[in-house]
């Protein structure tokens, strides 16, 4: 196909005019690197991506998962693009090279991951949940323990999961039912059922590692007594061979709406007494362990959300751009004028400025985060330091909860752009439309991220999070108010930046008080509101970069960004600023619903 798998021009806009990344050169911890590197990093991820891996986008969705006997096989083709990525050692960019890392910034792994996620992120799952298990024993795991797995989860010749959902629990983890019990020789025999365990069985790797929530035996109730195990599924020798099957059965696989290739499997622990783990951390610590790889795992559900958006924002352009129907609205009279490509009409110019400023708006923000992370780990001072960190914190639930569903809104509005063929199978929106969807519900569904947003990010932290979100957007209007063309959309954001400040305050004093039901039933709202003022800062810092250059050579480009920012100010924002006026923190009707009436 013809068409991009993203727009390596703005990736670089964002990487190196926005924040600079280049600047990372510097500092002590990547001095190794120069940015050719940085360049070749990036376009080694797009050659596997689009060589490897795209092509097996929809074959894996058109083949599935078979399940037979306990075996979950994978889609055939889905193995060899998931060896180069072994051999590539495309896991754990961020880590460190004894352990089979590359050492990288996280801005830069963000950019070759979106390369990787937007060709198949079915694919992409394998080795981010290795890396995400290996990062908790990375943090919390013995010196033993590191030796056992670490490298073989950071390179992907392991898998990795994490069993966290029970039947009976569900996103209430501390009503889990899964036992340890303490065995002589230290290790713990594990006994219970957990479901929804992405890629929980698999035949692309030689053993799994599955991280899992339980509850030693005398422990207090709920999540303060919850400790994480780590519990292989090929029980794994002192010297590192593999022994014995270690009691760890699949007992069915999920039939889903999407994401065809990645198995969503039921998991039955020590139903014949002879399933052993190792203890990861220390007892009854298990949830704040856990919360390490679920945090990592939400941005990259964020990035999964926006990389759909983007190709299905990439596909719907270059559609819209062939696609002959109608007449221009000049000549609607004329019935013997030509047809013109759909893009010249004016509602599909509308909807195309509405993706582009929200797939620009996604990049722009998931790479911020990134960008948190590597200010954080080169800060010059610890005031520095937890700035960054507060900022990543507050917006780790909008990457997620925002993107995923904005994200979906873009697949469907592409789809819109098709018309009847991007209800069909003939062409692969109606795909990204199906795996799109389930970035909203997994990782910790939308509203338990809103709950997370308001309960500990607002209300949470003395508010010093939401301090230095606020500040740093003021940061950027002041910027945009120097300039005569940027002046009034610095204007607009500001109104719209003050009643979110105050709006959050007041919630989250709500949530300290009897109106506590009332601020939860907006935490939805609120959440959704951040995130269309966090695109605006995003697209109006964007505007203040493109405005110096509007005259050189790539002047499209960059007016590109400033209409993006104008459309997303001028026609979201007025919304926004309704989404905000409409949030009833005491005596919200939503809370004060009895049951009966529904």
């Amino acid at each position: 196909m013809a068409f991009k798998l993203t727009d390596q021009r703005d990736m670089d806009f964002v990487l190196y005019e926005q924040f600079k990344v280049d600047s990372f050169l510097t500092s002590e911890k990547y001095q190794t690197f120069n940015k050719k590197m940085f360049d070749m990093v990036i376009k080694e991820a797009k050659n596997l991506a689009v060589k490897e891996i795209f092509p097996t986008y929809t074959q894996c969705d058109k083949e599935g998962v078979v399940f037979e006997n306990g075996v979950v096989k994978v889609p055939e083709c889905l193995r060899r693009p998931h060896k180069l990525l072994k051999e590539g050692e495309w896991s754990a960019l961020t880590e460190s090279p004894e352990y089979g890392g590359q050492g990288l910034p996280f801005t830069i792994a963000q950019a070759a991951m979106e390369y990787l996620t937007g060709a198949n992120y079915v694919l992409t799952t394998y080795p981010i949940l290795s890396h995400g298990a290996g990062k908790m024993i990375d943090l919390f795991g013995t010196r033993e323990q590191k030796d056992l797995f670490l490298k073989k989860l950071y390179t992907g010749a392991w898998g990795g999961t994490m069993l966290l959902t029970e039947p009976g629990a569900g996103s209430d983890v501390g009503a889990l039912t899964t036992s340890a019990k303490k065995m002589d020789d230290g290790t713990y025999d594990i006994t219970g059922s957990k479901i929804f365990i992405t890629n929980g069985e698999q035949n692309l790797t030689d053993n799994i590692i599955h991280p899992v929530l339980a509850r030693i035996e005398g422990a207090p109730a709920g999540t303060r007594g919850i400790s994480l195990f780590i519990v292989p599924k090929i029980w794994v020798n002192k010297d590192g061979t593999l022994g014995e099957s270690n009691d760890v059965v699949c007992t069915g696989v999920e039939e889903k709406m999407g994401i065809h290739g990645s198995p969503t499997c039921s998991l039955s622990l020590g139903s014949k007494g002879k399933c052993r783990g190792f203890l990861l951390g220390n007892p009854n610590r298990g949830m704040e362990i856990m919360f390490h790889m679920m945090n990592e795992v939400r941005l990259e559900v964020g990035t999964q959300a926006f990389a759909s958006a983007n190709l299905a924002y990439l596909h719907a352009l270059d559609y819209a751009r062939q696609r002959l129907q109608g007449r221009s609205i000049e000549n609607l009279a004329d019935h013997g004028a030509d047809q013109v490509p759909i893009i010249n009409h004016p509602d599909v110019k509308r909807m195309l400025l509405k993706m582009k400023a929200y797939v620009e708006g996604m990049r722009s923000l998931i790479y911020y985060v990134a960008f948190c992370f590597d200010k954080k780990e080169t800060a010059m001072d610890k005031k520095e330091a937890m700035r960054y960190s507060n900022l990543a914190e507050i917006l780790t639930p909008v990457v997620k909860a925002y993107s995923s569903e904005k994200g979906f809104d873009v697949c469907v509005e592409a789809m819109q752009i098709f018309g009847g063929y991007g209800y069909t199978k003939e062409y692969p929106v109606e795909q990204m439309v199906r795996d799109c969807k389930i970035a909203s519900i997994y990782e910790g569904s939308n509203g338990i991220q809103a709950m997370d947003f308001l309960g500990r990010k607002i209300a949470g932290n003395k508010g010093l999070m939401l301090e230095a979100l606020i500040n740093e957007i003021k940061s950027t209007i002041n910027t945009a108010r120097e300039d005569e063309t940027l002046n009034e959309l610095a204007i607009k954001l500001e109104a719209a930046l003050i009643l979110l400040e105050k709006t959050c305050k007041n919630t989250g004093s709500a949530f300290f008080s009897k109106h506590i039901a009332s601020a939860f039933a907006c935490a939805h709202p609120l959440l959704e509101a951040t995130g269309d003022i966090i695109m605006a800062w995003m697209l109006l810092w964007r505007a203040n970069l493109s405005i110096k250059k509007l005259d050189i050579r790539e002047r499209d480009f960059y007016q590109g960004k400033i209409k993006a920012a104008q459309f997303f100010i001028f026609t979201i924002i007025p919304a926004t600023m309704g989404k905000l006026t409409a949030i009833t923190y005491e005596n919200n009707p939503a809370a004060s619903m009895e049951e009966h009436l529904f």
